[in-house]
């Protein structure tokens, strides 16, 4: 039986108010009568824009509050960006639904220059990801990369405000936004790889609270989930979280699935880039692979530097 009320716990920004209400929509079109209420919560990474998310203990930082809140009986579920979902859940907790992916190229995002190899020598851009700055480090070694953390409107205005002569941003959260025309140009697969699950929104919920689950369920898309279950495979296997650069890109097609890893390092911008074929049955088994391949290149020594 579909429960007559759900109420949505969701990070405070313009971006995750933007998801959840997403989310309400398709909820309220789903189930005509439901009755879906937002419980808009701050997290510690939305409070601590000081330090980089790599030193504070990872994407999970994001998670905790709002998966306090189900516990405790405020919430029924949450929404998140797929990406700051850890590669394995916290005990009790499962992602029902994962909705149809939006564009997982990451943005160039820049006053002054139309793409990143327009850059002068030397200028400064800004991203608090490991894996965007290995990228940049292996395409643009010249570049001075400074950490950049808030939400999407503080980060543009950082950049207006002269602190970085360009940004990184993912283009679906600034399409989400109707921030479109802030992107200069897109960096995307196969030369430039997104984070594992990257435009996935996912909904979380209680592992145990089967009538939420069931409700949440029609809303999953099934290519999406077979993508982001080998990106996020490869991850798990590789130990991933974002105080690692890793980089994923999953394509589903009628011949299966084709899955590229990357593994990178900020310091010197080496790159160890594997990529493998799979059925669509075998997204975790291929996640593996992939990730072994990685291994097989040196990824230990990346990963532990």
């Amino acid at each position: 039986m579909t429960p007559s009320i759900l109420r949505i716990a969701t990070r405070k920004s313009a971006l995750a108010l933007w998801q959840a209400e997403h989310v309400a929509g398709l909820l309220r079109a789903a189930h005509p009568g439901l009755h879906v209420k937002l419980v808009p919560l701050s997290t510690r990474g939305d409070e601590i824009l000081d330090k980089p998310l790599a030193t504070l203990g990872g994407k999970g930082l994001f998670l905790k509050e709002l998966e306090v809140a189900m516990l405790e009986g405020h919430a029924d579920l949450a929404v998140h960006s797929l990406k700051d979902v850890p590669a394995e859940l916290e005990p009790g907790f499962a992602l029902p639904a994962i909705l149809p992916r939006a564009d997982a190229a990451d943005a160039f995002v820049s006053n002054d220059y139309a793409d990143l190899m327009a850059l002068p020598h030397g200028v400064r851009v800004g991203t608090s990801s490991l894996r965007r700055q290995a990228q940049l480090r292996a395409m643009r070694p010249d570049l001075a990369l400074l950490d950049l953390r808030g939400n999407v409107g503080t980060r543009l205005q950082k950049l207006d405000a002269g602190h970085y002569e360009a940004i990184l941003l993912a283009c679906a959260g600034l399409e989400r936004l109707g921030l479109h025309d802030r992107i200069r140009s897109r960096l995307s697969a196969p030369s430039w790889l997104p984070a594992p699950g990257q435009a996935a929104i996912a909904i979380e919920a209680r592992a145990d609270r089967v009538p939420v689950l069931k409700a949440l369920a029609v809303l999953d898309d099934t290519d999406t989930r077979l993508a982001v279950t080998a990106e996020r495979a490869m991850n798990h296997a590789l130990g991933g979280s974002c105080t690692v650069p890793v980089g994923a890109w999953c394509t589903v097609t009628e011949r299966g699935l084709h899955l590229r890893g990357l593994v990178g390092e900020v310091s010197s911008g080496r790159l160890l880039v594997a990529e493998a074929r799979g059925d669509n049955d075998d997204a975790v088994s291929l996640g593996n692979k992939v990730a072994q391949a990685l291994f097989a290149q040196g990824a230990e020594t990346l990963l532990k530097s």
